[in-house]
């Protein structure tokens, strides 16, 4: 750790029977019916967690709950002026483009809107290091990509990406380096606009060219940029996805990888204009994770946007796949390895010969 880090509750040792999956009930934001007013589907966080337990791939138990983000935390990227102006609700409104907050006290706004997103944040920075010492990490939030530093937008008050990245640059012997690939149906222009003039950060950004934000200035910082037009569907979608992942990871080798992987791409989303199935979207994912896996390579993935009651249960559904696949693993003791089996790579404990095994018992908006 360098000597001129804060102290910080996001960096405490999370017992290895957890899975590095990172989440909170304080995620979902209610609050008498406005979260309503946005097409965004602000429970969609706990909704996922219902059906991973469903499926039994999770228990209450055996994940890493979320903490928030302090505000010294915060201050690790964003300005203090900013975080002053989150304290009026008319900048609130404004970026969650929820107009009826304006009228609110910021003590009720800081507490059923900010807090969940505080936590969500402070949930993206857990998983940064999650990643690291599990070879992979999902929070089920986050995702905010169009925060920056000084301004927020979009449904997105707190830059929880670079936060992560910065984190780790600062606390985490050995990661120099970071890919952002984000497959949001938006351009990440927060992210884009901090890490700006970073040659550190590597960025792909693959998005409808035509929709929010169009932020020339911010596309900058963007190594690979592919733009799609209205409407793009499956086969041509993960093509570029699979081509541009691997041309990314080729040019250069990450010490991390954080994936925003936003649902906005589904058919019939009112935000994001194109037209991937559910199956595309779960598909999509395991590319990702696999080009990660076959490489070595920590990755971080987070949840982003999605406006359908549906994409939780897409959401869910891939992170089902991924573990059919082995390309996340179980949450034994001992080193992760890699091993190559019927051409799926799998993670493995290297107290155990078998491929890792869940434990399912009573283990300890326009983002």
């Amino acid at each position: 750790m360098m000597c001129n880090s804060h102290g910080t509750q996001l960096y405490l040792e999370v017992p290895s029977s957890r899975l590095p999956i990172v989440y909170s009930p304080v995620y979902n934001i209610t609050f008498m019916g406005l979260e309503k007013l946005h097409p965004f589907d602000s429970g969609k966080w706990g909704k996922v967690i219902h059906f991973l337990k469903e499926e039994k791939l999770i228990s209450d138990g055996s994940i890493v709950e979320a903490r928030e983000a302090a505000e010294e935390d915060l201050l690790v990227v964003h300005t203090k002026r900013y975080l002053n102006r989150l304290k009026w609700s008319l900048v609130v409104a404004s970026i969650t483009e929820i107009p009826p907050l304006l009228f609110l006290p910021n003590f009720l706004v800081q507490r059923r809107v900010l807090r969940p997103l505080r936590t969500q944040t402070g949930g993206t920075i857990m998983a940064g290091k999650l990643a690291v010492d599990r070879g992979w990490a999902i929070n089920v939030g986050g995702g905010f990509h169009h925060c920056s530093s000084d301004k927020g937008g979009g449904f997105c008050a707190y830059a929880d990406i670079t936060l992560a990245i910065k984190f780790l640059f600062e606390r985490v012997e050995g990661i120099s380096r970071a890919t952002i690939i984000d497959l949001d149906a938006h351009q990440g222009n927060g992210h884009e606009r901090d890490f700006l003039d970073d040659r550190r950060v590597f960025i792909m950004d693959v998005y409808n060219r035509y929709i929010y934000p169009g932020d020339g200035y911010a596309k900058r910082a963007i190594k690979r940029q592919v733009e799609l037009d209205w409407g793009t569907e499956d086969d041509e979608y993960l093509g570029k996805v699979e081509l541009h992942t691997e041309g990314a990871l080729n040019e250069v080798r990450p010490d991390i990888i954080v994936y925003n992987a936003g649902t906005d791409i589904l058919d019939g989303d009112p935000l994001g204009g194109l037209a991937i199935s559910p199956q595309g979207i779960v598909k999509r994912d395991e590319i990702v994770f696999r080009a990660a896996r076959r490489r070595g390579i920590p990755i971080l993935m987070v949840t982003s946007g999605g406006y359908q009651k549906r994409t939780a249960r897409i959401i869910a559904d891939s992170i089902i796949n991924l573990r059919r696949q082995g390309l996340i693993g179980g949450n034994e003791d001992g080193d992760v390895t890699e091993e190559c089996v019927g051409g799926v790579s799998l993670m493995m404990s290297s107290s155990d010969s078998s491929p890792s095994s869940v434990s399912t018992g009573p283990a300890p908006n326009t983002i």
